[in-house]
């Protein structure tokens, strides 16, 4: 298990910040990895499987390539599945689930090629273990085994995560669109919060909702491991050893650094809905940071800033605005409600984040989607502030910006993709981002007083802060 071909899937724009971040969890070379269309393949023992999980915040899952072939027909993967020798991994009293994506398939069904492996693993197991194989739990199974198919080849996975790594273990209280913390931490990687050496700026969500931003702000600052709260996968396989992950994990905890007693947050939170404020703290407090963000209720049209930024260099606002009822979602998000959209082609080979979006097993027929099929979905659907329509709504937020927040840097994630002109702003950078199956903009937009400057921003990686920091 030293060595290994690992693959971690991300959302689509987001692998120029789990590459580096990769690579600072495991102290790795840059030869060590491939940077993929949709994740990051690093090859690197059980161990840094490990750590990847317990502090990745921009992957999706860890998983494991065990297999690479061509294949023609159904049973060229049961072929290929019956190679495979998961009885290192597991034993048959561990339940199994398999999966199945596929990038132009000549396979008349999925499903049905999602069984194939299933047999194979189970004949496997009754071949090696005295004719006992593993159970089927479609819903907590033990190891997910993950195929993916191109137009003649199949890569198969076993998955050391369980459940995806956006799921934290803290939060429960939630809105009616939760933004995922994988895309929370995308977006402050992509704003360059963490970036550098000296003392964090400020940071501002005024439509913060259930809080998922700047949660997910405050572990990075305080060094708390994304995977902190959470079991993994990897604790039911054979080749797991207690004491090398109480070793680790004792290690994250040693590395854990919070503000002092009384000092104060410069990590600030406020939406108008005041239940959501309130879904925020709770979730704050499960996160082990509700000492260091500081919630409240308020319009984001007359939210005034939380904190004087004359000293501190500027500050930043990082949000994922609201589309309610009463707002139209545009772009790409509009065109996926009245069922044009279609998810990002990926292409290649090499499995490229082939489990980003969608999945497939062969017990559930509902989750059989056609290539290229629309996703339905809203973005956002919070409370709003009472405006007739969404271009009133920013564009006053824009002349309350530029009134009362100068020295301010504001990134907005939207899939209104002529936000902008909404707000008669100009924004200096424009980062594309995938929430799920819509495609986003994440505007960067630098404030000073009644105009723009236009010529600021660099871009940034995802840095955990070191303990020095003040924060």
């Amino acid at each position: 298990m030293n060595q290994l071909q690992l693959f971690l899937p991300c959302a689509a724009g987001v692998e120029d910040y789990l590459a580096p971040e990769v690579l600072r969890i495991t102290g790795l070379p840059p030869g060590c990895i491939t940077k993929q269309r949709g994740g990051v393949a690093v090859r690197t023992g059980l161990a840094h499987a490990m750590l990847l999980n317990l502090y990745s915040r921009l992957a999706q899952r860890v998983l494991v390539l065990l297999s690479y072939t061509e294949y023609r027909s159904e049973q060229d993967l049961y072929r290929a599945a019956s190679e495979v020798a998961w009885e290192r991994w597991f034993t048959p009293r561990e339940s199994i689930k398999v999966e199945i994506t596929a990038q132009h398939s000549p396979l008349n069904s999925l499903n049905f090629a999602a069984l194939k492996v299933k047999d194979a693993v189970c004949d496997r197991f009754r071949a090696v273990a005295n004719g006992v194989r593993p159970d089927v739990n479609t819903q907590w199974p033990d190891a997910r085994i993950y195929a993916h198919l191109t137009t003649d080849s199949c890569s198969l996975y076993i998955d050391t995560s369980g459940e995806p790594l956006f799921k934290r273990g803290w939060r429960v209280d939630t809105g009616d669109a939760p933004l995922k913390e994988t895309l929370a931490a995308a977006m402050l990687a992509a704003s360059g919060w963490l970036d550098g050496e000296g003392d964090l700026q400020p940071l501002y969500d005024p439509c913060c909702g259930s809080g998922t931003i700047l949660i997910e702000a405050a572990q990075m600052a305080c060094n708390l491991p994304a995977g902190g709260q959470r079991r993994f996968a990897f604790e039911k396989y054979v080749p797991f050893r207690k004491t090398d992950w109480d070793a680790i994990k004792q290690e994250a905890a040693d590395a854990v650094s919070m503000p002092d007693a009384g000092q104060k947050p410069i990590i600030f939170g406020s939406d108008v809905a005041h239940r959501m404020v309130d879904f925020a703290q709770r979730n704050a407090e499960r996160a082990g940071v509700a000492g260091v963000i500081e919630f409240r209720g308020g319009d984001a049209l007359q939210r005034m800033p939380p904190i004087d930024v004359s000293q501190t260099g500027g500050g930043v606002m990082l949000l994922n605005p609201p589309y309610g009822e009463r707002i139209d979602v545009a772009g790409v998000a509009g065109a996926a409600r009245a069922g044009r959209a279609t998810r990002p082609s990926l292409q290649g080979k090499t499995a490229s984040s082939p489990y980003a979006n969608s999945d497939t097993s062969y017990e559930d027929d509902s989750k059989l989607v056609a290539q290229g099929a629309p996703q339905q979905g809203r973005f956002g659907a919070r409370e709003l502030p009472q405006t007739e329509n969404g271009g009133e709504f920013f564009s006053q937020l824009a002349t309350h910006w530029k009134k009362n927040y100068p020295g301010w840097t504001a990134w907005m994630l939207t899939p209104d993709l002529k936000l902008p002109g909404k707000m008669r702003l100009k924004e200096s950078r424009r980062v594309p981002m995938w929430n799920g199956p819509i495609e986003c903009r994440l505007f960067r937009f630098d404030m000073v007083a009644g105009k723009m400057a236009l010529d600021r921003g660099e871009k940034g990686s995802d840095h955990r802060a070191p303990s020095n920091r003040v924060l």
